[in-house]
Formats: structure tokens, sequence, C-alpha cells
């Protein structure tokens, strides 16, 4: 087989050609068959397969993050169970409006059980949070150091909840030692108690967020 064999085709008698001739036409010709099959068939379609093949995984994670919760649902439901608990034990705790008075005359009857003389005891302005109300109570008493740190452990035995912030003590007399049990020391603090609101106060809470959400609507 030689060039000229492939310069003198002549493609009406390509019948008559030589064997080798013919081998070689009919394998470009394949492949250029090949090429266009590929390109126009085979290339879009695992192209198309590659990108199943990324969903597939997608969904597969998707899947096992889905049967790990569901594997997780019953311990989810009994710490909810749980957490609903400890929150209706704490909410008890919250002293309604009706109640908050008899709340104060026990902070102040816990201090006069305990001998402290009150120089102060004065509830400030109420702040309200998203179900509960908070009212500090500044307060000042008069005592020895060991009855005012018995004051502020009846405190947190109260059956309702009372904080003590922004403590200060100081010495009532410069004459005599802090460390006597003479002293008289002055206790200065923050008494905070807590209450839930009712249904009218969420009530009115809820549309009063609303209305102003209107507001920056417009």
């Amino acid at each position: 087989m030689k060039l000229d064999d492939f310069n003198n085709i002549d493609i009406n008698n390509a019948g008559s050609l030589p064997a080798p001739v013919k081998a070689v036409l009919l394998t470009g010709v394949f492949l250029v068959l090949v090429a266009l099959g590929y390109y126009f068939l085979w290339s879009p379609e695992l192209e198309a397969l590659d990108t199943e093949k990324n969903k597939e995984q997608e969904l597969r994670k998707v899947f096992l993050e889905k049967k790990s919760q569901a594997i997780s649902l019953e311990a989810y439901k009994t710490q909810m169970v749980e957490i609903e608990k400890t929150f209706g034990a704490l909410l008890k705790q919250l002293p309604d409006r009706s109640q908050i008075d008899g709340l104060l005359t026990d902070i102040n009857q816990a201090g006069l059980s305990r001998g402290l003389e009150f120089e102060l005891f004065k509830p400030g302005q109420e702040s309200q949070a998203d179900f509960y109300a908070e009212m500090p109570i500044s307060i000042k008493l008069l005592g020895t150091y060991h009855d005012l740190g018995a004051f502020a452990t009846d405190i947190s035995k109260l059956s309702r909840i009372v904080t003590l912030g922004d403590i200060a003590v100081t010495n009532q007399s410069k004459d005599v030692k802090p460390s006597s049990t003479d002293a008289v020391l002055v206790m200065e603090a923050v008494a905070k108690t807590y209450r839930y609101l009712d249904a009218d106060e969420v009530a009115a809470k809820r549309k009063a967020a609303k209305d102003q959400a209107a507001k920056k609507g417009q």
C-alpha cells in the first residue's frame, strides 16, 4: 500500500480499491462515526448521568440526616417532657400580680425576724420581658454581720424567686471594728422579684408588637 493509492481514490469505484486501502478508509469512517456519536449522543447522556449521581448523593445525605433525626425523636420527646416539667416548676415560683404584695411582705418580714432595721425599702419600676415581669426593690438594712448573712439565706429559701444584687456592706461606726459581734453594719442591695404575666398582659404585649411591626412595614 502506497501513498499514491490514497491520492487516486475513485469513490465511484470504491469496490475495486485494494483491500488495505479499504481497511484504512473503513477505519477512518468508523472513527469519525464514533466521534460524532460521542459528541451528539453519548456526551449529553454522560453529563446527565453525572448530574443524577450528584442528586443521588444529596438525597442519600438528606436521608441519613432524616434517619438520624427519626432515631433521636423519642429521646427528644422525653427531653421536651422533662423541660416542660422543669419550666412548670419554675413558673410556679413566680407569683401572679395579685400575690406580689404578699411577696414584698415576706421579704420585709425576713429582715424583721432577724432583728434588722430597714432604713429603705423601695419597690422600683417594673419591667416586662416575654412572659414575666421583673421588679427591683432598693433596700438598706442595719444589723450585725451574722444577722445580715442569715437574712440573705432566708431570702434564698423563700418559695418565690427573689435575688439579691448590687450588694454593698459598710461599717456604720468607725469606732467599732467590723469583725466585732457588736458591730452594726449597713447593707445596701437591690432585691429583684419576678412574676409571670397574666393572659391579658401577654395579649397586650403581642398586640403592641404587632402594631409596631405594622408601622415599620408602612
